[in-house]
């Protein structure tokens, strides 16, 4: 078991994703940075969807009862594996009753704790990752243990991946979505010629931008929307969808990032900035 001494400040599991109940209402879920959460399996030769630990800002202290093997992806974070400094993209073995203390994030704001073998909550809805009302609750809590294999015997065969410095990146790239069209030129020039910065309100759900641009009265039934799709608020808010984001929205959807644009975004915090630049399709 895993015990958690202390949360953190946002600490939840998260897996790839929870799919096919959109219709039903439920969010996808799963990692907000993709890439981080692939490297950290990759490096410990695990499955795509094994579930780790997703850190936000301020890590947790963890307590290993069983010997594993373990590795950090992200933003990086001040921590250490008993009182020894843990580098970040690198493998490292887990004695039993080994303690790991986490600090803050030091650029980037989400780092992604993975094991041999993965965390092994139960499935709910076919993935694992943390969501209320899906799951009991949406984050760790203290005194909360989660289950993995023991592991002594594991020879990864790459010690340590040199992780990208994309952290300082602040362009996002964006499809045309279904209103698009029907955003005056103005509205356009404002939004590609314009520099963003994200808002207080950002969050698993989702992550505004500031300043707002001009008003718009288009009018619109509500649809369905996407992990990375662009809304605009009748006041001229910007708000993307994250991966806990509603199935359906009443704001026109006027963009739809990518994927990789989505893990960047996810690694923005108050205040970074961001700019759009649209790619063909």
């Amino acid at each position: 078991m895993l015990k958690i001494h202390k949360p953190g400040f946002f600490t939840s599991l998260q897996d790839r994703g929870r799919f096919h109940y959109r219709d039903l209402g439920v969010p996808v879920s799963g990692a907000l940075d993709q890439s981080a959460m692939s490297r950290a399996n990759a490096l410990l030769e695990n499955e795509a969807d094994n579930a780790v630990l997703e850190i936000t800002m301020q890590g947790p202290e963890l307590e290993f009862e069983q010997p594993t093997f373990m590795v950090m992806c992200g933003a990086p974070l001040e921590a250490e594996l008993d009182g020894e400094p843990i580098q970040m993209d690198k493998v490292y073995r887990v004695n039993e009753g080994a303690v790991l203390q986490c600090g803050h994030v030091l650029q980037g704001f989400r780092t992604y704790l993975a094991v041999r073998g993965g965390f092994l909550s139960d499935k709910k809805l076919g993935s694992r990752s943390q969501y209320y009302p899906v799951t009991r609750r949406p984050v760790l809590v203290k005194a909360m243990e989660i289950p993995y294999k023991a592991c002594n015997d594991f020879e990864p065969k790459l010690l340590k991946w040199s992780a990208p410095g994309h952290f300082g990146e602040k362009e996002l790239r964006v499809y045309p979505a279904p209103e698009f069209q029907q955003l005056s030129q103005l509205h356009k020039n404002q939004i590609f010629d314009g520099v963003f910065q994200l808002a207080k309100e950002h969050n698993r759900m989702a992550c505004q931008l500031q300043p707002s641009i001009d008003r718009h009265s288009i009018q619109m039934i509500t649809s369905a929307t996407l992990p990375g799709t662009v809304q605009l608020t009748p006041a001229g808010r910007l708000i993307i969808l994250m991966r806990d984001g509603q199935t359906t929205g009443g704001y026109p959807r006027i963009l739809q990032m990518d994927m990789e644009s989505q893990d960047l975004l996810s690694q923005k915090r108050f205040g970074d900035s961001v700019s759009f630049k649209m790619v063909k399709p």
